[in-house]
């Protein structure tokens, strides 16, 4: 038992001498670790900061050469040289699409140019063009061009372009014909643009030419000869020279000095246009005057007049109803406004002239086409050389529907619905005599 402390003694000592060499040699690994890190990260850093010193550098070279260069054109400009260059030729191709097809190009090269190049191969004339003109452009501009409500008007207007309220049609106005192919095709009718075919284009566009008495019924309007039409106002249209002859005179900067301190209406529209609900315009004189009027400065009106009361209307007893007229004067009355539907063409009463349409006064009895001055279509021809003569039963049955009754009218009424109608339009038209 004496001996056992001499034994332990030295296993102890070697045990604690192995320790403190693992110790040491694992905390010498950890400073070796932690250099080489540090060291990576110090690395890294200079070479950002090269990397941020070469694009300053970079920039800045840049920005020299677009002063020098913004400094070469601004010089230019100055020396009045053209500074506009072809773009720059690029060798090769990118590689992305396809040449386009013809069928694509086609489909949009449509545009017309005013000598008719661009114009499809088609045809049409005036009495085909009825047809279609009634079935898809009458509900907007009336079965004779004639406008319907505030749609546009199509014919007429003929010498009253220098007039105060001048009515610019295609007839009147329009200087191309070209440009009324082009627009029909490609954005008509209303709501269904691009449904039209050539041929029933080039019959529309024959229509309303013959709706302006510019050609006659047998015209055929075709890709060959429409370039070359000759429109009323061909010679109406100037280049406009303004910017080179009028503006240079006139022109500078406004002067923003001495201006007035109050400024004052004196004067007020003559004319007010209101637009009735039933449609179409009135023009009226307007009553207001300029006195009671606010003046107005930079610090705006001088003060903000009130606005008078609505004036309370009086009751009004009601009047008695008057005695009834007879059955004949109200069947007149009716007449006249379905006659409505036919003055656009029509004219009758004392001065009656012939417009798109013949007169009717004292259409009675009159032989069909026999009036003087009216260029009738050829079926009236062939029926007044027949001698047929108008009455009540044969101008009913030709306004329920005239197309039927007489092929080849230029009449493009589609008439009249109801026997009601038919019966007060012919009391109204008897009751105009020669």
């Amino acid at each position: 038992m004496s001996k056992s402390p001499n034994l332990v003694l030295p296993a102890i000592g070697g045990i604690a001498l192995m320790l403190g060499a693992a110790y040491g040699f694992s905390s010498r690994n950890y400073g070796a670790d932690t250099i080489a890190l540090l060291e990576d990260r110090v690395e890294k850093a200079e070479a950002r900061v090269s990397s941020a010193s070469d694009q300053a550098k970079a920039e800045a070279e840049r920005a020299t050469a677009l002063e020098l260069a913004v400094a070469e054109a601004q010089e230019q400009a100055a020396k009045g040289t053209n500074l506009t260059s072809p773009a720059p030729q690029m060798e090769g191709a990118y590689g992305l699409g396809r040449v386009a097809m013809a069928e694509e190009i086609a489909a949009w090269d449509v545009d017309v140019l005013p000598d008719g190049r661009g114009l499809p191969v088609g045809s049409g004339n005036a009495f085909d063009g009825e047809e279609v003109f009634a079935d898809k452009c009458a509900s907007c501009h009336g079965d004779f061009a004639e406008g319907v409500d505030n749609w546009p008007v199509l014919s007429g207007g003929f010498d009253t372009l220098a007039d105060k309220d001048p009515v610019k049609t295609v007839g009147s106005y329009w200087p191309h014909l070209s440009t009324v192919y082009d627009y029909v095709y490609r954005s008509m009718p209303f709501g269904e643009a691009g449904t039209l075919t050539p041929d029933e284009t080039y019959a529309i566009v024959a229509y309303i030419l013959y709706s302006n008495d510019l050609i006659d019924d047998e015209f055929e309007l075709t890709h060959e000869n429409l370039g070359s039409f000759e429109m009323h106002n061909k010679d109406g249209f100037v280049i406009d020279d303004r910017p080179e002859l009028e503006y240079v005179a006139w022109r500078s900067e406004p002067c923003m000095e001495n201006c007035k301190e109050q400024v004052e209406i004196t004067m007020r529209s003559v004319f007010l246009v209101e637009t009735p609900a039933e449609g179409g315009t009135n023009s009226m004189m307007n009553p207001a005057k300029v006195e009671g009027l606010p003046s107005f400065s930079s610090d705006g009106p001088s003060f903000i007049p009130v606005a008078a009361p609505k004036p309370v209307k009086a009751a009004v007893e009601p009047a008695p109803e008057p005695a009834q007229s007879d059955d004949g004067e109200a069947m007149i009355a009716a007449g006249k406004k379905v006659f409505k539907k036919c003055k656009a063409c029509h004219q009758v009463g004392d001065g009656a002239k012939n417009k798109t349409g013949p007169h009717l006064n004292g259409v009675f009895g009159r032989t069909f086409g026999s009036v003087d001055g009216f260029k009738y279509s050829n079926t009236f021809k062939a029926a007044m050389e027949e001698g047929r003569v108008w009455d009540e039963a044969s101008l009913a049955e030709f306004l329920s529907k005239p197309k039927a009754y007489m092929k080849g009218t230029k009449m493009s009424f589609s008439g009249l619905k109801k026997d009601g109608d038919l019966d007060a339009i012919n009391a109204y038209l008897a009751s105009f005599g020669n």
